[in-house]
């Protein structure tokens, strides 16, 4: 697909290596919507093009056909990259309007992963930004003993850390997401970096919870 002059002028502003994140949104902020130049970007399969692209999208126009569109082409991407697009997905676009929240919340079994991550990290994103928690944690609660210890590696780091989310701002449910980190093993060995948080649920939640008092 040849690329009009606008979005060769912006993949030039913006480069092609790792990009600053308040840099994108300052040029995101001067382009503002243009759903358009947006999927130009995103066509590029260039990570940094991609980032700006998604702020620059129309979330009215993100159906779930265009959606399940913008996932499989994902696969351009490496896996670190996939994942962060997908989560600047989220947050930027998908949980912004009701018609992709309803979207959100039906794709829990979705055959694609990435569209599965995104329904578990929706959900643990509704608790770790401080609202009041939604009323489904027991199902979810089920479907994470049932399901977490056999997902893909993508979807499994959503799910455990909506298990954290659980385990930290639902006290009533500590034990049981402790002791489902326990049961998996997931993450126990994990080499975790100075001043970083572990990802094995018993620690997260031990760590995340003092801070709450």
């Amino acid at each position: 697909m040849a690329l009009s002059a606008k979005a060769n002028e912006v993949i030039s502003r913006i480069g092609t290596g790792n990009p600053k994140l308040g840099e994108l949104r300052k040029i995101a902020k001067e382009i503002k919507k243009d759903h358009d130049l947006a999927l130009e970007l995103w066509s590029t399969e260039q990570y940094s093009a991609r980032m700006l692209s998604i702020l620059i999208m129309d979330k009215g126009q993100l159906t779930q056909d265009a959606i399940e569109e913008l996932v499989e082409g994902l696969s351009a991407n490496d896996y670190e990259e996939k994942n962060r697009l997908s989560d600047w997905l989220l947050a930027n676009q998908l949980m912004k309007s009701k018609m992709t929240i309803t979207l959100l919340e039906s794709w829990e079994d979705h055959p694609a992963p990435i569209m599965r991550r995104l329904f578990w990290y929706h959900q643990a994103r509704l608790r770790w930004t401080g609202q009041e928690p939604p009323e489904n944690t027991d199902e979810l609660l089920v479907s994470l003993k049932a399901k977490l210890e056999n997902e893909e590696p993508e979807v499994q780091w959503a799910m455990n850390f909506l298990a954290g989310q659980i385990g930290i701002h639902q006290p009533e449910h500590r034990a049981f997401c402790t002791k489902l980190g326990e049961d998996t093993g997931l993450y126990k060995d994990e080499k975790v970096p100075p001043n970083c948080t572990p990802n094995y649920l018993p620690e997260f939640i031990r760590i995340e919870a003092e801070k709450f008092g």
